[in-house]
């Protein structure tokens, strides 16, 4: 928790999703705007996720969201103005996560790669592997 009279910056790691860390440095705000719908009120987690959802006005929705860091749920009905900010963050974890996806998959297949050709080279590739 930072202390809001003080000068000093709050230094935080992160490791993200590729596994890279990363250190934040945050410095004491003048003001207090509110936080997305993605930021945990509890933790201050950005990992905030929706478990439920509804619509309840052409322009507010309904929503229960969950903090996988520190479990923290909360329920409100929130404007499709936030909605869209929290939808366009999910996107942009989502396209994370597959660029995580492809890294991952082209250095495993790699690595396949790379052990058939030296299996090859070896002679330790018979017919009736195949």
């Amino acid at each position: 928790m930072m202390n809001e009279n003080s000068n000093e910056p709050s230094v935080r790691r992160i490791v993200l999703p590729s596994g890279r860390s990363i250190e934040v440095i945050r410095f004491a705000e003048t003001e207090n705007p509110a936080a997305g719908l993605h930021v945990c009120a509890e933790c201050e987690s950005d990992l905030v996720q929706p478990l439920a959802w509804g619509q309840v006005t052409a322009d507010h929705w309904e929503l229960e969201l969950h903090c996988p860091n520190c479990g923290h749920v909360r329920e409100g009905v929130f404007d499709q103005d936030d909605v869209a900010a929290l939808e366009e963050r999910l996107d942009e974890g989502v396209e994370a996560i597959l660029r995580d996806l492809q890294r991952l998959t082209h250095a495993n297949m790699s690595e396949q790669i790379d052990r058939f050709a030296a299996a090859l080279h070896d002679d330790l590739i018979l017919p009736e592997d195949f």
